[in-house]
């Protein structure tokens, strides 16, 4: 499995997360490409900064206005963080050690990388490497390998 995460925002970053566990837990390889925002989610500076995106998110069942009064999006992001600690999720930076550990490969995307002026030392340390996509769809090896944007 190789997940493509385009976008930082809490949801989407635990959902390749999730799955991405959830591959190698069933032995199944997985890796994923961090593009454009999908970088914050392996930057130390922001990785545990991430909220949940309450503006045009159907998922919230919230009126698009009520979404973009100040203090809605930390109130949805903390009450989200509260019921992922009440189910031992754990936080991004811990996460992304478990998944490093399990064998997940972590790539941050080389033209994403340039385009926000950011070095390698801005990343975490069990970041695999900063490839092109060129490099990345190099990594689909069989007919059996899926690829994933989230």
């Amino acid at each position: 499995m190789l997940f493509i995460l385009s976008k930082a925002n809490l949801d989407s970053v635990y959902a390749a997360f999730i799955m991405a566990n959830g591959a190698r837990a069933e032995g199944i390889e997985a890796e994923i490409f961090f593009t454009f925002f999908g970088l914050d989610a392996v930057r130390k500076e922001t990785m545990n900064k991430l909220h949940i995106a309450t503006v045009g998110n159907p998922a919230l069942h919230m009126p698009t206005l009520l979404g973009g009064l100040p203090g809605v999006e930390a109130f949805a992001t903390k009450m989200m963080k509260k019921e992922m600690e009440k189910l031992d999720i754990p936080p991004v930076s811990e996460f992304l050690e478990i998944l490093s550990d399990s064998g997940v490969k972590l790539w941050a995307c080389r033209l994403a990388v340039e385009m926000f002026h950011l070095k390698r030392e801005d990343f975490i340390d069990e970041l695999d490497g900063i490839i092109s996509v060129g490099e990345f769809y190099q990594r689909i090896d069989t007919d059996q390998t899926h690829v994933l944007f989230i």
